[in-house]
Order: structure tokens, then sequence, then C-alpha cells
């Protein structure tokens, strides 16, 4: 077969998803399968001139919201750059974002396309402050899911929370397929130390729905329990001076330090001991998955798919959103008894090798794929 995975940020960029799919191509280069990936380049911005329409309802009135004229131009850029790039044919598109999916159908009607849904970006919007819920650009992007169930092949989501939160805006969830994203096991590698202050990680892009701001609180209130730490974090976003200027405010700016973003965070996380995201909102949390493969113990919120990944007090901890204390206590918990931590980092690898195994996903997606073979292969 020859497919064609379709993404929407180009695979160097960070996130589970664009990481992802270059090492799901690597499992299905045999002379069975045949695997391209497409992506829209940063720089093609404002190319785009065709006009749009959506079948299932009318985009342009919301076509006064600057968030929704981005998108639809994003769009339309998408469209042209693909109409530029690919002169070739596939037997199935496997795409990882609306956009690609909605512009890909668009130009190859006939093609099969699956669509995966990774994320939640109206969420993430409402969280970091930039659209209002139930407003316009609220109503057009869940507006979108519907407009996907009616044009693509077949859809897929990372957990069943996510599946759940789609409940409203389609019309046949049950149609929706969960499979969680995988990872390439080779790529972690735990490594035994032991560190007499406990290291604190977490690995995120910075902005308000990830919830740094409640991870600082928390450690501040470590630190005035009396606790020796140190946190890193890695990732950049638009509030990283805001966080700076709160750790210095809150006195554990010499705790803490900002790494930036880092192409392959999974060769410094294995000197860890303790991962902590304390998102407002997740799809599902790749880099959960990530810690828990580099021997960490994981500390997170009990928000969308991230308890599909962390049973509390099993192979992790869980805390409510939003409550500095509450995770300050969890930190604290793990902090304090090393064997505890140890089999909580022990159970989370587990659970990762077993259940997120790179291969055992790709054998689902060849499942899944076969059903589109043409009938002349």
């Amino acid at each position: 077969m020859n497919i064609l995975q379709a993404l929407f940020f180009p695979p160097e960029q960070p996130g589970g998803v664009s990481s992802m799919v270059p090492y799901i191509l690597e499992r299905f280069q045999t002379p069975n399968w045949e695997m391209e990936l497409f992506s829209l380049p940063k720089r093609i911005r404002g190319k785009g001139s065709e006009q749009l329409t959506f079948a299932t309802f009318d985009w342009t009135a919301y076509g006064n919201c600057p968030i929704v004229q981005k998108y639809m131009q994003t769009y339309r850029d998408y469209v042209w750059w693909t109409k530029l790039r690919i002169q070739k044919s596939y037997d199935l598109i496997h795409a990882h974002h609306p956009i690609a999916a909605l512009a890909m159908k668009r130009l190859f009607p006939d093609t099969p396309i699956v669509m995966t849904l990774h994320s939640s970006f109206e969420r993430e919007l409402i969280l970091n402050g930039k659209i209002q819920a139930d407003g316009p650009e609220h109503r057009f992007l869940t507006a979108l899911y519907r407009e996907l169930e009616y044009q693509v092949d077949e859809m897929m989501t990372v957990s069943e929370a996510f599946k759940r939160y789609l409940t409203n805006y389609v019309e046949q969830v049950d149609r929706i397929t969960v499979l969680p994203n995988g990872f390439d096991e080779k790529r972690f590698k735990p490594i035994a130390h032991d560190n007499a202050v406990p290291q604190l990680i977490t690995v995120s892009r910075l902005v308000p729905a990830k919830g740094m701001d409640i991870l600082l609180e928390a450690c501040a209130e470590l630190k005035r329990r009396g606790h020796a730490y140190v946190l890193h974090i890695i990732g950049d976003g638009p509030i990283r001076e805001q966080l700076e200027q709160m750790a210095q405010r809150l006195g554990i700016y010499d705790e803490t330090i900002f790494y930036g973003y880092m192409l392959h965070p999974e060769e410094f996380m294995p000197f860890a001991d303790i991962f902590v995201l304390p998102s407002r909102a997740e799809a599902f949390g790749s880099v959960f998955a990530e810690a828990a493969l580099c021997w960490l113990a994981l500390v997170g919120t009990a928000v969308g798919g991230i308890p599909e990944q962390i049973e509390d007090g099993v192979n992790g901890l869980l805390v409510p959103p939003n409550q500095p204390i509450a995770l300050c206590d969890a930190l604290e918990r793990v902090m304090m008894d090393s064997s505890f931590r140890y089999e909580l980092a022990r159970a989370a690898w587990t659970k990762a090798k077993q259940t997120y195994s790179l291969s055992r996903i790709v054998n689902e997606l060849k499942c899944t794929y076969v059903k589109y073979k043409p009938v002349s292969e």
C-alpha cells in the first residue's frame, strides 16, 4: 500500500504527533508498504486564495473573528501547498490535523482518508485566554468535528476521555476508534542514579493550559516546608518571561532552571527523579508515557486522558487541576519516600511498555490500513 501521513507541523517541530509519526514510518518500511510524510512549512503563509466552503455549516457566519480568519487562511495555504507539491496518488491518506484532513479530502475526494484527532484546539484557546467558551470562535472550531465526521472515511482519537468530549459535536461517536499514541522504546534509556537532592522535571509548551503557574506555586510551598529540590523546565512559549518573573517573585528562581526548547528531551529526562505536569486539559498527554519509559515517577492532574495513563497510587499520583497545595502534597509524598517513588516509576514503565509500545500501535494501524487496500494488490 502507498500511504501518505499528512501532518500539520513539520516532523522536526516539538509535540507528540509530529515527533511520533516519523518513528511509525520506520516500522512500515517493508516491500508491502510505501509511506511518505507531508506537512505545511512554517514559511508558507498567505499564499492560498481558494474559496472554501463546508458541507455541514456556513463558516462565514463566524468570519469576522480574527482566529477564524487565520484558521481559514491556513486551510487555504495547506490546499495551495498540497496542489504545488503532491503530484501522485495514494491508496490511503492518514491525516493528523483537521486542516490536513479537509484539504486532502478536497483535493483527493476518491482517496480514503483516516483522521486522528490528537487534541482540542478550542479548549486550549479557552484555557490560554484567547477565546471565550461558547463564543463564535469556539462554535466554529467545534463545528469542524461534524464536518470531519461527514468528510473523512474513518475517525480516530487518542483517549477515551477525548472520545467522550466529542459526543457533543458528532452524530455517531461510537464509530470513533480510540488508539493512543505509541512510542519507540529504543529511544528511552533509563539510567541508574542516586540524586542527593530530588530532581523534578517537566516538558511542556509554556502556555497557560499546561498549568506551569500551579507548578511554581507548589514548588514555592515545597520550599516553605523546608524541602530541597531542583525543578527543570524544558520547553518554550509565550509566557516564559512571565513564569521566570513568577519564579523570582516566589523566591524559587535559584531552584528552577528554564532550558527553553529541547529537540530530544528524552535524552535528559532519565537523570531526573519525578516528572510533573499539572495540565488544565490534555487529550492524551504523550509526555507522561515518555517520562514513564525513562523510569520516572509521574505526578499529573486528573484531566482528559491523563487518568487513562496514571492509576493514582499505583503507577503515579493524580491531583485535581488548579490546586497547588494538593500538587505540593503529592510531590512531597514522592520526594520523601524513595521506595514508593521507585515502585511508582517501575509500574509506570511496565504499563508504558505494554500499552504504548510503538510495535503494538503499528500493528493496530496496519489492521486499519488494510481495510482500505486496493483490490488489485
